[in-house]
This record gives structure tokens, C-alpha cells and sequence, in this order.
């Protein structure tokens, strides 16, 4: 194994210098300004022409610039044996390729010393450092599969504990407790690693780690809206078995035991290992990036002080966090929440029968008047909001000044100022070799989309590591990069992360998505400071996401504002193109909720809207999971703002439920001017009431099926086609769709 060492770049504003022969010139359009250079050699601490450092030496030296710094980053592979995590800085940034070269980030490994150890199986295996940990390999540029029985093998059994079989073979295998069950059910990729397998009679017991099974099976977790949706499939049969020595039986498989340090493949037609080049990923993460104050989660009613007559109200089936609430009707009742930070959030109900409050910060009070009265019923608003204090430890307090009712429902901290990690450009950069090992405990607990429910309660939503990540920034810019074999996905953008471009950039093989933003559990914020917005996904190509985890889309869009996905070609998915939005009914009124038969009403507000969809070509997914579409839409969007999805060319994806897919919830969609091409499934569909007031019109189909129960949602001026004979305005569409 080698590890090479990443270095820093020359400056982008350099004009033309030589370096070790090659003449570089200075990106066109780059601003003046400092200049550090990188090269995968690269040692001590110069960081310039002719003398380049570290990566990390460059990175470390940004904490203290200002102004414009570039880094060039000399072609060749940079082997990062942890992430880069990069300083917050006065300074703008930019870490560019050097021109005409191709810098490779990677955090993988290079194994050799392979040999034949089963010559009957054609295995090979060379030794790595005991406790290696990886869930990804990759042979000469190609992604290797961990061994695995085929798809839906001998028939399982569901039990109290997990499955049984009449195969007896199962219980022979080896580091039982690595061994994993998978299941494709629905929309819902699930796995989960066993505890052990027993024989039982002639067959085999495959016993899976119990709290897996309780998350993924006999309790599956349902926070309900605006966390999930009602639709609950659960581990209830298997589609393969994975990753056992034994089953290591066909070329291009693989199997690490950890303990021993032992990896074990079998070679492709025509590889030779002895000069193969072997990639062992074994960081989640290359590069990272983080503002403050972080992700802000809210903590429940009880973990405040109350005073005088308050009574606890649980399970009300109203949309309150965590299902209760502490409620008084008492006037000079209080409660009171400290906390160490810069702000504070105050959620709780709206309604005509709420009363109003006085606040007090630190013992001083505050002069503005407070009420929780609303003209409808509305969970998880913010009803009081202080920001901006001395970074410290502060205590909030509110007292009731009515005999109306004063409701306390949860409190979001900001524990830090509002510091993005600004004005950052990745250009001309490969991302690799990367992976992620959590499934290998807790199992994968999929709710929807690549997002999934973390296995402890109270089960907070999580989403697999990118390759880079940025979170809390503002001015990112990712441009002509390629993102490729990565166990996890390619480009997060995360916690309030604002007017961002990724353009002109490839995703391809990566075991979950292609690019998220925003996130599933800010929905309540009225503070744009702190919200997603202004986030451009342009002239992209997004292919073969999803490798691993099947649920994975090429684009995911949690809660957000003015984002716009455009102009992308995406392909060769396993489930959705696009999927834009979370919350399901959530900002639904109450009235469309009992029409789709919901028994109770969790209605809040969400605060994505001006959203677009514009000209991207979609195609070839939809290879496996069920129930998603090309463009997938969830959740609300802001009435005032409106959202759109226009120009989109829609074609081939055999498991369609719907090509434009505006699913439970959605709302305030103009949907117009697209072409969609699919033989199966509808070219548009509504399913439920909760789906409200959307405009689809002028849009060109060779597929008459629609399903329309939305409310208030009109399609008009439809184009249909046959034999393919599609006017000019829709050869239009299709030849200006994808990246320009």
C-alpha cells in the first residue's frame, strides 16, 4: 500500500511560471491575489514556484490569509489518509487543477501483493492492516462487487428474529456477524447485519442484529409528517445475502475479512493482479468545509423549567415534536430555557384559541408583545425568536398574560453566530476512492430518497457522507470537476448552505446519491440567514448513482428556496432523476388531509418555494425501486413564490409510477413545456387531495395515461404524439435539454 501526500497549488493570478518543466498560466478570468501551489510530492512548507507543499500545509496556511488565494493543484493522485477539512478564512478561495493537468483526489489505498490462495475459485488475496474497514473496491477503474448470493435466492421464511431457509448451507458461512440480508421493497432499499446463523432442522436461521430488525422490521419507525409519509414497507423478505467469504464465487467479487486483514478477490477475464491496480477506499469524506453555527436540531418541551400550573399533553396526533407539548391557562405561569449560544427559537402551536406571552432575556425583559394566536391550527412555529447575543449562556423566559391557552412545544439553539464558510471554488478536480462504513453496524434504516433514520431514538433523519461536503456555506462554487467510485455521494450541500453553483461538473458510480441539498428537519425556520437558499445545480452530467444503496437519486432537494436544477443530464439510476421537497402533507390544509383519509392533522408550514426544474434530460431510471419517477416533487411550496418545472425532456424508466411526479403534498408546481416519452406508467400524476393547486399545461406525450385526484390541479393544452412524430416545438425541447 502507498500513500501519496496532497500539496497546495499555485496561485490562480500567477501569469506563467515554470514548474518542474511545465509551464503553467493562470486560469482564465482568475483574480489576483496570493498563490500557493500543490503537487502530490509536494513537502515542506514553500507552497510556491518551484517549491510546493502539502495539500494540508497549503490548507492549514489559509486560516490566516485574506483576499484572494488560489491554490494549484499539480496534476497526479493526491492519497489523503484523512480528510481535508478546510479553515474558516478571511480569504476567497479557489483550488483549481493546474492547467492541462488532472489532480486525483482519493481516499483510498493502493493493495498489491496479491496471490492465488484458491486457484479451484480463481481466488486471489493479498493482506491489508487488520481492522481495515471499507464497504467499496475498485479493480482497475471498475467497481467490484462484494460477494453476494444472486438475486432472490432459496426462499426465506419471516421469524420472530429474522428469516429461515431450507438452504442449510447459509449456516456454514464465516464472521456471521458481517454477513448482511438486503431487500429492494417498494420505493425502500433495506439491509441489516446479522447476529448469527443457527441450524434449524436441515435449513438455516439467519438471525439479524435485533435492533436492526426492530427499526427495519417489527417497529418500523414512523415519525409520520413532516418526517415521513404513511407508507411504511418493512424488511419482510430478501432479495440477497452479502458479503461472506463463501460466497465469493464469480470474477469481479470480493471479500475483506477485517479481523484477519485478509482481502480476497477473484479477477476479471484478462486482469493480471500482479499489475492491477487495486483501490481499497477508506475515507467517507475527501474534503469539507463548515460554517457555524452547524445543523440545529430541536430539543423537546421537557427539557425546560416550568412555573406555576402546567399540565403535559402527549400524543394529541396534532404535529407537535416528539407528539407533546406542555400547555397553562394560567396567567404568570412560565417556563424558562437556558442555553449556551447566540439565539434562540421558541416552537409551539398557533390557533384562534391561543393566548399572549411577555419574554424576558437573561432577567431583561422584552418590550415587544407575543401571541399564539393564528387563524388556523398550525404546529411547530416559531412563536418567539432572539438572535444575535453574545455567544455564551443565556436563559429565555415566557409568561403567560392570559387565561387563553400558552402552549410550549420545543427549542431550536443556534449555539453560534451566522459564519458561513464562504467563497470557496473546486475546479478542474477528480473525487475518489471514498466509502462509508455505518451500514455496517446499524444496518441501512431507509425512510425515502437516500435519507434514512439513525438507529438510536429518537431517530433522527441522516444521509450517507459526500465525497465533498459543505455545510453552513455561502459563495461555494464546484466547476468542471468529476466526482467518481465513491462509496457514499458526490457533492453535499448541507445546514443552510446558500447561493452555491456546482456547473459543468460529472457524477458517475457512486453508492448512494449524485448531489443533496438542504435538509429534512429546518422546515420550521422563519429566519432566512439560516435557511437553504439560492443553490444552482447547471450543465451537469449525473449518471450510475446509487450502486449500493438503491434508493439514491441523482439530484435530492430537501426544504429550500430559489434553487434551480437545470439543464443536467441524468441517467442509469436506480430509482428517481430528481427529487425536490420533504414534509408530505405537512403544509396541506386540514380540510385535504380528511379527504385523503388521514385520521388526524399535522399541519405546519415549510418554507421552500421559487424553486425550478428547467431543461434537464432525465432518462433510464426508474431500473429498479418502485413508486418514484424522473421528477419527483414532495411537500409544499410557498404560494406567494410559485416553483416551476419547464423544458425537462423525460424518457425511459421502466418502473415509473409517474414520469412528473408531483407526489403527497405538493403544491403551488407550474408544470409546463416538457416532453415526456415512456411507454409504461402515466406521463403525469396526482394521487391524493393533499396535492393541491398546480397549473400543468402545454406539455408534449406519447403516453395518454394520467392520474388526477390532486385539488385544484388542472392539465390543459396537452400535445399528444404517436409513432414518435413529435412537432417542432418538442424537438425543440429535446435538443436544448442537457447540459449546454
Amino acid at each position: 500500500m502507498d500513500f501519496g501526500r496532497l500539496s497546495t497549488a499555485v496561485g490562480a493570478a500567477l501569469g506563467a511560471v515554470l514548474l518542474t518543466g511545465v509551464t503553467l498560466t493562470a486560469p482564465a478570468g482568475a483574480a489576483s491575489g496570493r498563490t500557493l501551489v500543490a503537487a502530490p510530492d509536494g513537502h515542506g512548507a514553500a507552497c510556491s514556484v518551484p517549491h510546493p507543499c502539502s495539500l494540508e500545509s497549503a490548507s492549514r496556511r489559509l486560516a490566516g490569509e485574506h483576499g484572494d488565494v488560489t491554490v494549484l493543484l499539480r496534476g497526479g493522485t493526491y492519497r489523503l489518509n484523512r480528510t481535508l477539512e478546510l479553515p474558516r478564512t478571511a480569504a476567497k478561495v479557489a483550488f483549481r487543477a493546474a492547467p492541462g493537468e488532472t489532480p486525483v483526489l482519493t481516499g483510498a489505498r493502493r493493495v498489491t501483493g496479491f496471490t492465488p490462495t484458491d486457484p479451484a475459485r480463481g481466488i486471489y488475496t493479498a493482506s491489508v492492516p487488520r481492522g481495515t474497514d471499507t464497504r467499496q473496491l475498485f479493480v482497475d477503474g471498475v467497481r467490484a462487487e462484494r460477494a453476494r448470493t444472486a438475486l432472490d435466492p432459496a426462499a426465506f421464511t419471516v421469524t420472530a428474529t429474522g428469516f429461515s431457509t431450507p438452504d442449510p448451507s447459509f449456516a456454514a458461512l464465516t464472521n456471521q456477524k458481517d454477513v448482511e440480508v438486503a431487500q429492494e421493497n417498494k420505493w425502500k432499499h433495506m439491509r441489516c447485519p446479522l447476529a448469527s446463523i443457527t441450524r434449524e432442522g436441515t435449513g438455516s436461521a439467519l438471525n439479524v442484529q435485533p435492533d436492526c430488525w426492530r427499526n427495519n422490521s417489527t417497529a418500523v419507525i414512523n415519525r409520520q409528517f413532516p418526517f415521513n409519509g404513511n407508507g411504511l414497507p418493512k424488511l419482510d423478505g430478501v432479495s440477497w445475502v452479502e458479503n461472506a467469504y463463501e460466497l465469493l464465487t464469480k470474477p469481479g467479487q470480493w471479500y475483506l475479512d477485517r479481523a484477519a486483514g485478509r482481502l480476497s478477490y477473484i479477477p476479471l477475464p484478462g486482469q493480471d493482479m500482479a499489475k492491477a491496480d487495486v483501490e481499497l477506499p477508506v475515507l467517507e469524506t475527501l474534503v469539507s468545509a463548515e460554517g457555524t453555527p452547524g445543523h440545529l436540531a430541536p430539543a423537546d418541551d421537557d427539557t425546560a423549567t416550568y412555573r406555576g400550573a402546567w399540565t403535559t399533553s402527549a400524543d394529541r396526533a396534532l404535529g407537535d415534536f416528539q407528539d407533546g407539548v406542555h400547555v397553562t391557562t394560567t396567567p404568570g405561569a412560565s417556563v424558562s430555557y437556558t442555553f449556551t449560544g447566540t439565539g434562540l427559537d421558541v416552537l409551539a402551536e398557533t390557533n384562534t384559541d391561543q393566548g399572549a406571552f411577555t419574554a424576558a432575556v437573561d432577567g431583561r425583559p422584552d418590550p415587544r408583545t407575543h401571541t399564539e394566536a393564528g387563524d388556523v391550527r398550525l404546529a411547530q412555529q416559531v412563536v418567539y425568536e432572539v438572535k444575535d447575543l453574545p455567544k455564551g449562556r443565556h436563559t429565555v423566559t415566557l409568561t403567560s398574560r392570559t387565561d387563553r391557552t400558552f402552549l410550549v412545544d420545543a427549542f431550536v439553539v443556534t449555539p453560534d453566530v451566522v459564519r458561513p464558510a464562504h467563497d470557496l471554488t473546486f475546479s478542474g478536480l477528480t473525487f475518489t476512492g471514498t466509502t462509508w462504513t455505518l451500514p455496517s453496524r446499524d444496518g441501512y434504516v431507509d425512510n425515502q430518497a437516500g435519507v434514512q433514520w439513525a438507529a438510536a431514538a429518537p431517530h433522527a433523519p441522516i444521509r450517507p457522507p459526500a465525497a465533498l461536503e459543505i455545510r453552513r456555506g455561502r459563495g461555494i462554487t464546484v466547476d468542471g470537476s468529476t466526482f467518481r467510485q465513491l462509496g457514499g455521494a458526490g457533492i453535499a450541500l448541507e445546514d443552510g448552505t446558500q447561493d452555491a453553483r456546482i456547473t459543468h461538473t460529472t457524477i458517475t458510480d457512486t453508492s448512494a446519491g449524485g448531489v443533496a441539498i438542504g435538509e429534512v428537519d429546518d422546515y420550521y425556520l422563519t429566519d432566512p440567514a439560516r435557511m437553504t437558499l439560492g443553490i444552482t445545480v447547471a450543465d451537469s452530467t449525473i449518471t450510475r448513482v446509487g450502486q449500493d444503496y438503491h434508493d439514491a437519486v441523482g439530484i435530492w432537494t430537501g426544504h429550500g428556496r430559489r434553487l434551480t436544477l437545470e439543464h443536467n443530464e441524468i441517467a442509469e439510476t436506480p430509482y428517481s432523476g430528481i427529487s425536490l421537497g420533504w414534509g408530505w402533507g405537512w403544509a396541506s390544509p386540514c380540510e385535504l388531509q380528511a379527504k385523503q383519509g388521514l385520521k388526524a392533522c399535522r399541519r405546519g408550514t415549510i418554507y421552500s418555494g421559487a424553486n425550478r426544474i428547467l431543461g434537464n434530460d432525465i432518462h433510464d431510471v426508474m431500473r429498479t425501486l418502485l413508486d418514484g419517477g424522473p421528477i419527483y416533487t414532495l411537500g409544499g411550496q410557498d404560494a406567494a413564490a410559485g416553483s416551476v418545472t419547464a423544458g425537462n425532456w423525460v424518457h425511459t424508466a421502466p418502473h415509473n409510477n409517474n414520469m412528473l411526479y408531483h407526489d403527497e403534498g405538493s403544491s403551488w408546481w407550474d408544470t409546463h413545456d416538457n416532453v415526456v416519452s415512456n411507454e409504461t406508467g402515466r406521463w403525469v400524476g396526482m394521487w391524493t387531495p393533499t396535492i393541491h393547486d398546480i397549473t400543468i399545461h402545454h406539455n408534449f406525450t406519447d403516453n395518454t395515461v394520467v392520474k388526477n385526484l390532486g385539488t385544484n390541479v388542472v392539465i390543459s393544452d396537452t400535445t399528444v404524439v404517436t409513432g414518435g412524430n413529435w412537432p417542432d416545438a418538442a424537438k425543440s425541447v429535446m435538443a436544448a435539454a442537457g447540459p449546454r
